[in-house]
């Protein structure tokens, strides 16, 4: 469905109240945004998305459909671009001045370098606006005062699981702490089942089980202070790595990790855990979704569970910590006022409520939480409402540059041909590029 801001280490992804008005300074027109069209002219406006085929996508082309027939002068022409991709095209499109002028928005040093290029649009707030989204996910879109994406729903991460699985392997609670899940990876191995399941392919998914260790290890503080200086001096960073070489020793994933895709076809890792090939995945609020596109029968996974990423005995890191991400939409510099307009439509209470149910998501528009019923979501919205902390994905906090090195330094680690000293050392050396 869809993969996944600032210069601070903490984005706040809680449900907050109304953002105030006071911080929400944007360099819009006196009509809201943009510096296009005339609202009485023609106008096409191009969208890129992530979001691949199933509900989610059939989402978008009912409310692009729906727009257009509200503003019969606006055609919207959408492009959908996998995931794995999206970065290089738009970084493409960025490059040769040919920015789509809706396009999906990755947030941290990702964000922040199209704003210090003069690459994406400063976006003014109405009252309504305010109305409709969530305080600090506005915050987490925003760089030293300004909104330059439009949050559309909140994504903590956890560790998805199958609670049928679960039950076959005498599994009675989930695990709280990392010994504990090392005990249900062996009863799911008797079983003859994969514990868990990770994309590692696509190098991320791997990642993201450093990025949780690291969130264990390391203090809020150490993380709020790496965010801005991009250090990783302090020893919590190996630490994590250490955590994480110790845990590939259980042999946790399937067999084959290095060569699996983590979002598309039945043999990804999200389609192992569809097809109750495998016992968990650590993902974002983004899963279910991914994983109902591939179960037989295309319906959500009536035995899913969610719990949080486990804590590490002696770690520096507030065990109810979160990492988390927000999909969110940015515009153009040159990108018209009917484009700011369609994201304002997207985040009214009715569309929101369409927007949660296709993608099996927490939306950002509290009016519209109502339909966040399925167990799995409704426990992470309770762990994101209790967190200490939240803390937005590294490779995306970091950076493109910095988190990719990190990324590829972890996968080294997978597959046996890097250490935990050798994370740090790769990651350090990008920042040190910048």
């Amino acid at each position: 469905m869809m993969k996944r801001t600032r210069t601070a280490a903490i984005a706040a992804l809680g449900l907050g109240v109304a953002l105030a008005a006071s911080a929400c300074a944007g360099g819009g027109s006196s009509s809201g945004n943009g510096s296009g069209s005339s609202s009485s002219g023609k106008v096409t406006l191009t969208f890129w998305t992530n979001a691949t085929p199933g509900p989610g996508l059939t989402y978008f082309q009912n409310a692009i459909k729906t727009f257009d027939t509200l503003h019969p002068n606006v055609t919207i022409k959408m492009q959908t671009i996998q995931n794995e991709d999206y970065d290089g095209k738009l970084q493409t499109a960025l490059n040769s001045n040919s920015t789509p002028d809706i396009f999906f928005q990755r947030g941290g040093g990702k964000m922040l370098a199209m704003v210090n290029a003069d690459k994406v649009q400063p976006l003014t707030l109405t009252a309504a606006d305010q109305q409709n989204l969530s305080a600090a996910a506005v915050t987490s879109e925003s760089i030293n005062g300004k909104v330059y994406a439009i949050p559309l729903d909140v994504q903590p991460e956890g560790i998805y699981y199958s609670k049928d699985l679960f039950k076959q392997a005498g599994i009675t609670a989930t695990p709280t702490t990392i010994p504990e899940l090392e005990a249900d990876v062996a009863k799911l191995k008797a079983i003859k089942v994969a514990p868990i399941a990770v994309g590692a392919k696509d190098a991320w998914p791997a990642a993201h089980w450093y990025y949780n260790f690291a969130l264990r290890e390391c203090s809020q503080a150490t993380m709020n202070t790496t965010g801005t200086t991009l250090k990783f001096t302090d020893p919590c960073w190996t630490k994590a790595g250490n955590d994480l070489a110790a845990f590939l020793k259980v042999k946790p994933f399937q067999a084959g990790f290095l060569t699996t895709a983590a979002q598309v076809g039945a043999g990804s890792s999200a389609g192992l855990v569809a097809n109750h090939k495998a016992g968990m995945e650590l993902m974002g609020a983004w899963d279910p979704g991914t994983i109902q596109t591939l179960t037989p029968n295309q319906k959500p996974l009536p035995d899913l569970g969610w719990f949080p990423f486990p804590a590490v005995p002696g770690g520096q890191g507030d065990p109810s910590a979160m990492m988390g991400g927000i999909d969110g939409y940015s515009l153009s510099p040159n990108a018209p006022k009917q484009a700011f307009d369609f994201l304002e439509f997207l985040v009214t209470p009715d569309q929101q409520k369409l927007y949660s149910q296709a993608f099996v998501t927490i939306p950002v528009n509290k009016a519209s939480q109502s339909v966040v019923t399925q167990p799995y979501s409704i426990s992470a919205l309770d762990a994101l409402n209790k967190a200490g902390y939240t803390m937005q994905f590294l490779d995306t906090q970091y950076g493109q540059n910095v988190g990719n090195a990190m990324n590829a330094a972890v996968v080294d680690l997978f597959a046996g041909k890097g250490t935990p000293a050798g994370i740090v050392s790769a990651t350090s050396e990008a920042a040190a590029k910048g």
